[in-house]
């Protein structure tokens, strides 16, 4: 019987190398492919003038490509939608986890999923069709596509991970550590934010990694209702973000030419760039568990 048992654990365990292998085996596929596809316009182009060049024209007798609108567009974009984001997420999580009533965080927590379960481009649709025009409305800009309302689109699109991660974390949080913060005489909000947010500190961090990852990796809805221009990136401004940059022209760029080399290089600078991102998130949770 136990050698049985031990059989199955091994089994089990040589399944979960082999899923884990997998997945890493796929990841440095996909990396192979982007640096192979990717170099080669790099090196024709020039890595300054392709990362720094402000002009990208891939379809005109001297075509340009330089790419430095759509990083700039990327991390403004990513940057505000986390700012936006990130508290709103962060607030509801803390209320659903301790102050809410029964009735009223079902209630919340299903349209919480119900959000989460939205297709991006249905996102897109609705911004496109309601909030563009608000946009143009209300600011009195000639269109309301813009950097502003890929940022507003981007912040409602990252609240379901944000706020599912850190309401977990949140309720993992042992009941002592606030009974004894309540016995000591803390109020209930002191405790909340002074006992239980620290605690659940790397689950909330994990929260903000994925919100981030979310936000640099959309491509459908921010194409809808950001205008899609390779632009410098102005808050009224249609701009151009990397994912939009490929997603855009790939469909008509011809096999081999210079400028489907140049999007698979957008490609490659973009993966690199959430690989950076993510390293410097939990080089801090790290060093922040330290």
């Amino acid at each position: 019987m136990k050698n049985r048992k031990r059989l199955m654990e091994n089994a089990i365990h040589g399944i979960f190398l082999i899923l884990g292998l997998i997945t890493v085996g796929c990841v440095l596929l996909i990396t192979v492919y982007l640096v192979i596809s990717g170099i080669p316009a790099i090196r024709k182009i020039g890595i300054l003038n392709f990362l720094f060049g402000r002009k990208w024209a891939s379809t005109a007798v001297e075509p340009q490509y330089g790419i430095f609108p759509f990083i700039l567009t990327s991390i403004y974009g990513t940057a505000g939608a986390i700012v936006a984001g990130v508290p709103i997420g962060f607030m509801t999580a803390v209320y659903l986890a301790k102050i809410a009533p029964l009735k009223v965080k079902i209630v919340i927590e299903a349209a919480v999923s119900l959000l989460a379960g939205i297709p991006s481009v249905v996102y897109g649709l609705v911004g496109m069709m309601v909030l563009v025009p608000g946009i143009r409305i209300v600011f009195h800009i000639p269109d309301g596509a813009s950097l502003l309302a890929a940022i507003i689109v981007l912040a409602i699109m990252i609240l379901p991970s944000i706020i599912k991660v850190s309401l977990t974390a949140l309720e993992a949080v042992p009941r002592e550590y606030e009974d004894a913060s309540l016995a000591l005489g803390a109020t209930p909000v002191e405790t909340y934010f002074r006992v239980s947010v620290p605690a659940a500190k790397s689950g909330i961090a994990a929260a903000v990694v994925l919100g981030v990852g979310r936000a640099i990796g959309e491509a459908m809805a921010i194409m809808m209702v950001a205008g899609n221009a390779p632009n410098m990136p102005k808050v009224f401004q249609s701009v151009r973000f990397l994912t939009t940059a490929v997603a855009s022209e790939m469909s008509y760029a011809a096999d081999g030419s210079l400028q489907k080399q140049a999007l698979f290089s957008i490609a490659l600078v973009l993966f690199l760039f959430i690989m950076l991102i993510n390293a410097v998130l939990n080089f801090f949770l790290k060093h922040s568990k330290e």
